[in-house]
């Protein structure tokens, strides 16, 4: 007799405890078909991240998404995950301006998706919306280093906090983090041994995206890592498969063999 065991859903405090104990895995989903795969093959968190924007919706930047359409990613992606932590990106406008509408988006997101936990992109400077949501019961993760919601800002996609003044203020960053109460903090294409710094100062977890080795756990962009974004190749991005190329010898194949009438022989119709 078979006996079903219940999948143990992981949670904000599975993260934290898995600090210097067992490296964090996290990929980006976007829709339930890839969210279903990416949560069978064993990630321990699903970000649920602005980036649709660029790979989803093809807009250069992630500022144009709206939180409406976080939700709509956000609600698939749940559907989808049945032992992952889904965490949900709080779109560009939705927070920076007014602690009351950081925590009233944050409301919608957990409320209408079932989401477990809302990212943010900053430090200081969003410190009083950061205290309004967890104050709300809201998990929050932050994200320091490039922040591509800044990125008109910065000017570029370059590496962060290679001066001594910015290594401060993201040091500085991730311990007020931590006072504040998040549960984990990205840190994305900041120098490997800054993020081995911070990493050893803090009691919460980092995770790296070109962050080098030394973070608790990796996450990367699904569509990258997958070969989907073909042009896109920074150097932190490590590529397991080739999906561009292989799905458009597929689609070739398939037009051939409509246009050939091979498709659909006799085994393939009623």
């Amino acid at each position: 007799m078979s006996i079903n065991k219940e999948i143990k859903r992981i949670t904000t405090e599975t993260i934290r405890s898995m600090k210097s104990k067992e490296k964090i895995t996290m990929l980006t989903a976007y829709d339930f078909t890839i969210a279903q795969m990416v949560d069978a093959g064993g990630v321990d968190a699903i970000l649920v991240g602005d980036s649709a924007s660029n790979v989803m919706a093809g807009h250069e930047t992630t500022l144009p998404i709206t939180l409406d359409q976080m939700i709509y990613h956000a609600q698939s992606v749940v559907r989808a995950a049945k032992k992952a932590l889904v965490v949900v990106d709080l779109p560009f406008g939705s927070y920076q301006s007014d602690p009351q509408r950081a925590l009233d988006s944050s409301v919608r997101i957990m409320k209408e998706s079932g989401a477990h936990a809302v990212k943010l992109e900053g430090g200081i400077e969003i410190e009083k919306s950061i205290k309004r949501i967890i104050n709300a019961g809201i998990p929050v993760m932050g994200h320091l280093g490039l922040t591509p919601q800044s990125i008109y800002q910065f000017g570029t996609y370059k590496v962060r906090a290679k001066e001594e003044a910015e290594a401060e203020k993201l040091m500085s960053d991730a311990k007020l983090l931590e006072e504040l109460g998040a549960f984990s903090v990205v840190m994305e294409k900041i120098p490997a041994q800054l993020a081995k710094k911070v990493t050893e100062n803090i009691s919460i977890p980092t995770i790296g995206i070109g962050a080098g080795p030394h973070c608790d756990g990796q996450v990367l962009v699904v569509h990258d890592m997958l070969g989907m974004t073909h042009e896109f190749k920074p150097k932190f991005l490590r590529q397991y498969l080739n999906l561009y190329d292989e799905i458009t010898k597929a689609v070739n194949n398939y037009v051939a063999d409509v246009k050939s009438v091979n498709f659909p022989n006799e085994n393939e119709q009623y």
